[in-house]
């Protein structure tokens, strides 16, 4: 029995050994086999799961090519309904580099046929690096009806090469508004990185400028799909399915394109640079937006030149420059309604205060001299305005100071943007002693204020803030925010955004001093001494007001004959203005940079722009008049 146990005993060591051994082992091998088998099923899962549906669909595309059908941009009209842009549309000469297995041959083979360098061809293929092999590099667009045919008639020889359609812009108005309206450009890298890839790939147009860039969102439409099996060369077989694409949203603008065209044609004459701005005064619709020298909208459409580009660049009237709101000018002689109706609502003039003006204004060791060298005699403030004297000016706004010009400057939204939907909108500038010492360290001195008086100096204002001024003078304070967007319609008719009018400021200034200003306005078209006495229209009452804006003060020119001072050293012609005076419709400025004499050649436009906007009233004005005469 003793011997038994001692086995027993012998025996149950030796098994929890072996089975010690054991579990080891086990335990060893499920730490191997547990990676093992957790890398094999999170391998599967990313294949099946976290990226089936891309393998899945690299497969089917072996097969099924999707091709994407750029969307038709939406038509922009103007507030008549007059299309202004529509489409068109494009042929273009694409490369699937996927489907091409020697691009040099077929590139050999085709730049003769588009009548293009390879080098060029190749350039175009380098620039576009970062697209993905499966999506098309478009290697020359808008090709003609003979090279389209060629192309496709000849397809087999060239593997890789398709054509793709794309809508294009047509301007049914050539360049009207086209500052204002912009232009597209492929998407560059940049551009394409931070904006949605769902919408937008590597060779999509988009908006570079003006509306076409600021309402992208409502021009540009939905793109559709063509789903087309091909073989395994990558030629078309056959077309399975397709999903149109769905048109952009209509954009009716503010603008009445037969006025702008008038109010175009008048500066483009002798090839003037400026600005047109006219707006409805009572509710800030903008109806004519001109600035010149335009840009030529058709050169953008598939790229434009380096030659076209450097040529608008490097031109010094600064084509690419939208004048509207990105050019400032100083306002002359436009500013002093304002320093007239600050005199006045300080009580330091009234209608029958008079101010000597004997062509001069001495202050301190310095004298500042009138336009009319031989002074105005004793003027009012209604006088001074008709006949624009500096000298009553001069005085006035010595007694009201810098500080309080500006404040009243800004009544009137100068000094500021004015917020309308444009690009890069400058502010202006309306000086002050405070601006002054924290722009230069220096303080302001006296004879500063009397230069600011007459709009010189240091003031600064652009042609959209000098009509939003004078469309509050005629409002009697009310100041409107200046639009330029109708209304937005989307495929189906719906109007999707309107236009609202939208009041600004509310200054209600004392009617008394409004009917001052107004009167002096009214006098500077229809006075017997008004600087604008020429442009007075029969039946129309205009109240305006001229403006010359000094560029340089260069004395070498001083006294010289107009054609014989440097263009870029003459004076700019400016010229605002309202009507009907009694009830006013609309509000109207027009610079001509270095056009001398804002009554000589900026106030002409005007009366033309407001001969066409008050064409029909004007007609029958005379209609009826020939009636009586008759009778």
């Amino acid at each position: 029995m003793k011997l038994f146990f001692k086995e027993v005993e012998e025996f149950s060591e030796r098994d929890e050994e072996a089975v010690d051994l054991l579990r080891r082992r086990l335990l060893g091998g499920v730490a191997v086999i547990i990676p093992f088998f957790s890398i094999i099923i999170s391998r599967l899962w990313s294949l099946q799961i976290l990226h089936g549906d891309d393998y899945k669909e690299h497969a089917y595309s072996n097969r099924v090519r999707v091709q994407e059908i750029a969307a038709p941009r939406g038509h922009i009209l103007d507030r008549k309904g007059r299309e202004i842009v529509t489409n068109r549309p494009s042929f273009n000469v694409v490369l699937m580099r996927e489907d091409s297995h020697d691009i040099e041959e077929v590139l050999k083979r085709l730049a003769p046929v588009l009548k293009e360098d390879i080098s060029l061809l190749w350039e175009r293929i380098r620039k576009s690096s970062g697209v993905p092999r499966y999506l098309p590099i478009t290697l020359k667009e808008d090709i003609d009806w003979q090279t389209l045919a060629y192309i496709e008639n000849h397809n087999q020889e060239f593997p890789g090469i398709r054509i793709e359609v794309k809508p294009v812009r047509v301007y049914e108005y050539g360049n009207l508004a086209s500052n204002t309206i912009g232009y597209l450009g492929v998407i560059s890298k940049a551009e394409l990185e931070k904006s949605d890839q769902k919408i937008y790939s590597g060779t999509d147009l988009v908006g570079k400028q003006g509306l076409e860039k600021l309402r992208e969102a409502d021009l540009r439409g939905g793109k559709g799909h063509r789903y087309i099996e091909v073989d395994a060369r990558g030629f078309e077989r056959k077309q399975l399915k397709q999903i149109d694409p769905l048109p952009g949203n209509q954009i009716y603008l503010t603008i009445d394109a037969e006025l702008q065209k008038v109010a175009e044609n008048l500066m483009d004459r002798d090839e003037r640079a400026g600005a047109v701005v006219a707006m409805e005064v009572k509710t800030g619709r903008l109806l004519v937006l001109a600035t010149t020298p335009s840009i030529v909208l058709d050169q953008f459409i598939g790229g434009i030149s380096h030659k076209n580009w450097n040529a608008l660049r490097d031109n010094p009237q600064h084509p690419l420059l939208n004048k509207i709101v990105q050019a400032n000018y100083p306002p002359g002689s436009t500013y002093k309604m304002v320093i007239g109706l600050a005199g006045l609502a300080k009580g330091l003039v009234d209608r029958e205060t008079k101010i000597y003006c004997p062509g001069h204004y001495s202050l301190g060791n310095k004298t500042y001299r009138c336009w009319k060298h031989s002074g105005h005699g004793s003027v009012n403030l209604e006088e001074a305005l008709e006949q624009s004297c500096d000298v009553y000016f001069y005085q006035l706004g010595q007694w009201l100071g810098v500080d309080t010009i500006a404040e009243y400057a800004k009544k009137f939204g100068l000094g500021e943007k004015t917020g309308v939907e444009m690009e890069h909108e400058k502010s202006g500038l309306v000086p002050t002693k405070n601006w002054k010492r924290q722009r230069y360290g220096e303080r302001w001195h006296d004879g500063e204020t009397v230069i600011v008086a007459i709009g010189q100096g240091y003031n600064l204002a652009t042609p959209i803030q000098l009509t939003v001024m004078t469309a509050a003078l005629a409002a009697n304070g009310k100041r409107m925010q200046p639009q330029l967007i109708e209304k937005v319609v989307d495929p189906s008719g719906e109007v999707t955004d309107t236009f609202e009018p939208i009041v600004v400021a509310d200054e209600k200034f004392d009617s008394r001093f409004m009917d001052i200003i107004h009167q002096g306005m009214v006098d500077v078209v229809h006075g017997k001494k008004g600087t604008a006495r020429k442009i007075a229209i029969d039946g129309l009452t205009i109240a305006g007001k001229t403006g010359t804006s000094q560029v340089v003060r260069v004395a070498k020119y001083r006294g010289l004959k107009d054609d014989d001072i440097p263009y870029n050293y003459r004076d700019h012609a400016l010229f605002t203005c309202y009507a009907p005076a009694d009830d006013p419709e609309i509000a109207l400025t027009v610079i001509v940079e270095h056009g001398l004499g804002g009554s000589s050649t900026a106030a002409p436009i005007a009366k033309v722009v407001l001969e066409k906007y008050f064409e029909d009233y004007l007609n029958e004005l005379q209609a009826n008049e020939e009636k009586e005469n008759q009778a």
